[in-house]
């Protein structure tokens, strides 16, 4: 998986369509090996990007669970705290 790819279930606040729609954007890139499509490409790509994101839209509302939400301030000094060990900065 694209490690820009973030989780986005069970967060207080929950999650944006931005978010999902830069998931979506990321996904698609990875899937096509393209960063940026050709014109003849740009409408697939789109439309292919628009689509993931209102399945994940979708996929996210319909998911149930018990644990108490996540904090997006305590997970994200969690992922820098693994990065400077895994990376050493």
């Amino acid at each position: 998986m694209c490690r820009n790819i973030k989780t986005l279930f069970n967060f207080d606040p929950p999650v944006t369509k931005e978010e999902v729609q830069a998931a979506s954007l990321q996904f698609v890139r990875k899937i096509t090996g393209f960063n940026k499509p050709s014109k003849a490409n740009e409408a697939a790509f789109q439309t292919a990007i628009d689509e993931i994101a209102a399945i994940s839209n979708r996929l996210l509302r319909s998911l149930e669970t018990t644990a108490p939400p996540k904090n997006r301030e305590e997970e994200a000094a969690k992922a820098r705290a693994r990065a400077a060990e895994r990376f050493g900065t």
